[in-house]
């Protein structure tokens, strides 16, 4: 699938790390280092910007790295950019370690995934299926 994008960073366009990689690596765009505080959250720009087929989704996600080393992790994730945004793809960080963490430009802070989605026509009506699990909820199924 092509997919048309602008690259206004001064890094190469994202790349998937290895053949079967499901995510593309996002690079920070930054004119000078970014420290993250414990529990501060922050918007990081990458200077791209997209333009998805209708019936796709770019799901922003964490780099597990990232997220296992230095608790630097997104924050909505994940994050959700639609076929008909336009805008800069941002992403929204959260350091809940408690070390303050430094993003300097072109580290790679995220990983974006390009998914196909469907959209719901709701139809209204008084009863539903009966299944096994039912109303069962959080943690219904028990714990081994």
């Amino acid at each position: 699938m092509q997919i048309p994008v602008i690259n206004r960073s001064h890094h190469a366009l994202p790349q998937y790390a290895t053949p079967l990689s499901a995510g593309l690596d996002l690079r920070a765009n930054l004119d000078a280092p970014m420290t993250v505080q414990p529990m501060q959250r922050v918007l990081v720009p990458t200077g791209l910007f997209i333009a998805l087929p209708a019936g796709m989704e770019a799901q922003v996600r964490p780099r597990s790295g990232l997220a296992l080393k230095h608790g630097l992790t997104v924050l909505n994730s994940p994050g959700t950019i639609d076929a008909d945004y336009r805008g800069e793809i941002c992403v929204i960080l959260i350091n809940l370690s408690t070390e303050p963490f430094t993003i300097n430009d072109g580290e790679r802070i995220a990983q974006m995934v390009i998914a196909r989605h469907e959209q719901a026509e709701w139809q209204l009506t008084d009863t539903l299926d009966e299944t096994e699990r039912g109303a069962g909820g959080f943690g219904h199924s028990g714990k081994e």
